[in-house]
């Protein structure tokens, strides 16, 4: 990304975000508090994820389950652990609020490849690698275009499109796609999965 754009796309992400906060600022006190009546706490979910250029960055966003454990001390499954109003949490994306002061510190973009596990960044090739030659997102081209349905390497393709055709004109209309797949709930979950199924390519055999 030349400096050009890097500043273009900083100075739309801030524009955006700091001129909505009114709106977003108070939705997250409201969600916080449902969050601690529902589930309890913590009332975030945080783990350290991989962004531009593989800085690691801490990403904290609203937890959606529960930590109900079976009788052999392990945490049930994603599907049991998921309440209902967690489910609404994921479906409409608004556990991912808090992300957005991510975007203001400047470790995400509103738009954007969606940040991974450190665990991952072993398993990629170097094609996928790619997705980190850009700020990480909170939706991104993948997001729009299939979301949790896609499977890994199709995400990984959206990404590395994204990363090689980005605009402020790209980002523009990837935000309203993204209000539009809110809406409709597309996507949410991949098909036989609560959650997204864990990125595990297998071993390559010589």
């Amino acid at each position: 990304m030349n400096r050009t754009h890097s500043l273009s796309k900083r100075v739309f992400d801030l524009c955006l975000v700091l001129l909505s906060l009114p709106i977003w600022f108070g939705l997250l006190i409201v969600i916080a508090v449902l969050v601690r009546i529902k589930l309890g706490s913590p009332i975030f979910f945080s783990q350290q994820r991989v962004g531009h250029h593989r800085k690691l960055f801490n990403l904290s966003k609203f937890r959606t389950m529960t930590d109900h454990r079976g009788a052999d001390g392990q945490l049930l499954p994603d599907g049991a652990r998921l309440t209902p109003f967690g489910r609404w949490l994921r479906a409409s994306s608004l556990d991912e609020l808090p992300e957005l002061f991510l975007v203001i510190r400047g470790d995400m973009s509103l738009i954007g490849p969606r940040p991974l596990p450190v665990v991952y960044l072993s398993r990629y090739n170097p094609r996928q690698s790619r997705r980190h030659e850009v700020l990480p997102g909170l939706s991104g081209w993948a997001q729009v275009n299939g979301r949790n349905m896609q499977s890994w390497d199709e995400r990984f393709e959206s990404d590395v499109w994204y990363v090689d055709n980005h605009s402020v004109w790209l980002d523009t209309k990837i935000v309203l796609l993204t209000f539009r797949a809110i809406l409709t709930k597309r996507g949410v979950s991949a098909d036989g999965h609560d959650t997204m199924p864990e990125f595990d390519p297998p071993s390559p055999t010589h």
